[in-house]
């Protein structure tokens, strides 16, 4: 097993250098810089003053270099006032060394983010957290109900009860974010007024269970037919194999048999779909931030690709794809504790 998790985290490495090369890449398009230049400088600009501004704060070095120094392995090299001649910092808000130095991602420094005014670990961190109470009380929610949900229905197979609970399922499986969003919005805080008219106040006046429920309610209900529609299944196929029948020739009563002997192996196909919705929340809890004003990770995201805030969003970039690997990592390990065949294998 440690074996297999070094040779998997040298994969990560590999992968993580390779899909960072190519979002770099994809960043820095001409286009992009462009617009970073005009946002700081004035839509009237004229292009020398752009191509200025691009070269004095080192968009047009070499593109390695670049990758470089933002891994922290080449050194950033300072801005020359071109009036008195002297080094100075690229941004000075972001409190960055007016000498040549490493400052990278290898040394912590994620850069500066030129839309908030500030460096991207001071903006990106908090809505990390934002993002991750979120996600932890969408997936405190999903996973019981789901698995409730299809454990009943695996169980009860052709029943009325199983018909039910699948039909309910699909429904919810085939309504995307943004429209459940819009339906509890209507229901709950327009019709009903439980929920004081929006979630947007969550991040200014603190998590209540009024303005947090339906971001939570939004994402979660999403994932909880599919989960439930893949517990099922797999409670289906592990109810009608031979030592199922064989324990219910034994004597042993219905539920016993559920939960010593069917429960463990139902849950292996389960385990990796629910580890799958980690990356699966991030893309969802973009449209969900997006709606309700929710200043997490997703808010900060569209913010930085709105605005073209290139080290931000490089930031971001390098979350998601941590985020993605380490869950698919985590994934592989616990089918392989599920799955005895896997482990000795």
């Amino acid at each position: 097993m440690l074996a297999f998790i070094a040779r998997r985290l040298g994969t990560m490495v590999l992968t993580m250098l390779c899909l960072t090369i190519v979002v770099f890449f994809m960043i820095n398009l001409e286009p992009n810089l462009r617009k970073l230049a005009i946002s700081q400088l004035d839509m009237r600009s004229s292009d020398e003053h752009i191509e200025s501004w691009l070269t004095r704060n080192g968009y047009r070095q070499n593109f390695f270099v670049r990758y470089g120094q933002w891994l922290g392995v080449v050194q950033k090299q300072p801005n020359i006032d071109p009036e008195t001649g002297k080094t100075v910092p690229r941004f000075s808000y972001c409190n960055e060394p007016s000498e040549p130095y490493y400052g990278g991602i290898l040394q912590g420094d994620f850069g500066c983010s030129t839309k908030f005014k500030t460096t991207v670990a001071s903006k990106l961190f908090p809505a990390l957290a934002a993002t991750g109470k979120l996600m932890f009380w969408v997936m405190a929610t999903m996973v019981p109900i789901s698995l409730m949900i299809g454990i009943l229905a695996g169980m009860r197979e052709g029943t009325r009860t199983d018909r039910s609970l699948s039909v309910a399922s699909i429904a919810t499986t085939a309504t995307p974010e943004y429209v459940s969003g819009v339906i509890f919005t209507v229901i709950f805080a327009s019709w009903l007024g439980w929920l004081n008219g929006s979630a947007a106040s969550a991040t200014s006046q603190g998590l209540t269970f009024y303005n947090f429920t339906l971001p939570v309610m939004t994402m979660a209900i999403y994932g909880i037919g599919y989960i439930a529609r893949m517990t099922r299944a797999s409670m289906v196929e592990v109810m009608t194999q031979q030592y199922i029948r064989t324990a219910r020739l034994k004597g042993l009563s219905f539920s016993s048999v559920v939960i010593k002997h069917a429960l463990r192996n139902a849950l292996i196909a389960p385990f990796t779909v629910i580890m799958l919705q980690f990356p699966w929340l991030l893309t969802g809890v973009v449209i969900v931030e997006t709606m309700f004003r929710y200043q997490g990770f997703g808010f900060t995201l569209v913010e930085a690709a709105g605005n073209n805030d290139i080290d931000l969003l490089l930031g971001c970039s390098l979350v998601s794809v941590l985020i993605v690997l380490m869950t698919q990592l985590i994934s592989d390990i616990g089918y392989a504790y599920l799955n005895p065949r896997i482990r000795v294998q």
